[in-house]
């Protein structure tokens, strides 16, 4: 059974910055994508990051430039360092990875006061 466990979430001020990251377990098998999306209170799901096993990066506009996707040294594993926060990156972070099906974490809350 597949399951993703992110961490490192939190409260940070405005300006700072946080590192997230995703384990995958239950798979031998190498995730085509692993990706980042977030929910802010009241919105729906959005993306945030991807990256492939090539090596293909890829951000949400809102994002670019303070946020960096990268695929760890351990197989199946992804981190997004996010620098520069702001009030509006407020919300809760899922790792999701992608292999026949999509899978999905349980969410680490990401706070940024003003």
């Amino acid at each position: 059974q597949v399951q993703l466990v992110e961490s490192g979430g939190g409260l940070v001020q405005a300006g700072g910055s946080l590192r997230l990251s995703c384990a995958a377990s239950g798979t031998i098998f190498s995730f085509n994508t692993m990706d980042w999306y977030r929910q802010a209170p009241g919105k729906q799901r959005e993306y945030v990051a991807a990256i492939s096993t090539g090596g293909r990066i890829d951000y949400a506009d809102s994002v670019k430039g303070r946020f960096t996707i990268s695929r760890g040294d351990v197989k199946n594993t992804v981190y997004l360092q996010m620098n520069s926060l702001k009030p509006e990156d407020t919300a809760v972070y899922y790792c999701s990875a992608e292999r026949g099906r999509r899978y999905w974490g349980q969410g680490t809350q990401v706070t940024v006061s003003s």
